[in-house]
């Protein structure tokens, strides 16, 4: 099995340099401008030599989507966890959470910045309300699919409403739980870097935002091969503590939870 599995990432790794290469012969063979889509190493020697000045804005891009992140998952978990249990709260809060989500956050960012002025504020808050509700409807389900037969053995014992939720309910809203943290990492860098092109003078959103009016599109690219690089750590460091904390609910090894 060992052997299997660094065959199989050895063979992703391949696959993903191919893409590389496709795109780089690609450009070259159709003598595609800079203006349009820029080659790989383009991007890479732009990123290179970049570097010492993309570092603050990755500082402050990584902080502000981390920021929001934490707060939509400790929002998230409350809230799903009141909608888990309780009807009527599903029946009430339910409907209102799956409205705001349905609203555009570009739509939201101006009164962010109207409320709080533009910068940190609105980047936090944006990735905060776009990455909530993912929280939400996992843990919510989580919860509501606990078993009524194993709530009442529970009960017969003597297990309060809260031994249940703690004991019983949440324990098994953690797999549902971490495959929510993936998809809202993701949400969260959509928010943040959102308002950054919209109301900051710093971050790579704003960074992009600046370099695409100056037709500078290695730049851009750059920018945005920083944010997939971020994305990815990301997405493999919550990957490995929901295999140490999970693993119980992984059933087959090459199975990946989006």
């Amino acid at each position: 099995m060992p052997d299997l599995d660094y065959r199989q990432k050895v063979w992703s790794a391949a696959l993903i340099m191919l893409f590389f290469v496709a795109w780089e012969l690609f450009c070259l063979v159709t003598g595609m401008s800079d203006l349009v889509l820029p080659r790989p190493s383009q991007v890479f020697v732009t990123l290179f030599e970049k570097f010492p000045i993309l570092w603050p804005h990755i500082l402050q891009t990584l902080a502000t989507t981390m920021i929001g992140f934490v707060l939509g998952v400790g929002l998230g978990v409350v809230l799903g966890a009141v909608i888990g249990v309780s009807k009527t709260a599903y029946d009430t809060a339910y409907p209102l959470l799956v409205g705001f989500s349905s609203i555009p956050k570009v739509a939201v960012v101006p009164i962010f910045v109207l409320w709080f002025g533009s910068g940190t504020v609105p980047a936090v808050l944006t990735a905060l309300s776009i990455c909530f509700f993912p929280i939400v409807v996992n843990i919510a389900t989580g919860l509501a699919t606990t078993e009524p037969e194993l709530e009442d053995v529970l009960k017969a014992l003597g297990a309060s409403k809260f031994d249940i939720l703690w004991n019983v309910g949440l324990p098994r809203t953690m797999p549902f739980f971490f495959a929510s943290l993936k998809v809202a990492i993701s949400y969260a860098f959509v928010g943040a870097v959102l308002s950054e092109t919209v109301a900051s003078n710093r971050g790579i959103g704003n960074v992009m935002m600046t370099a695409s009016s100056n037709f500078n599109v290695p730049l851009v690219f750059a920018g945005l091969f920083v944010l997939a690089g971020l994305g990815v750590a990301l997405y493999v460091i919550f990957s490995v503590i929901e295999g140490r904390i999970t693993g119980w609910a992984t059933r087959k090894s090459d199975v990946i939870a989006t």
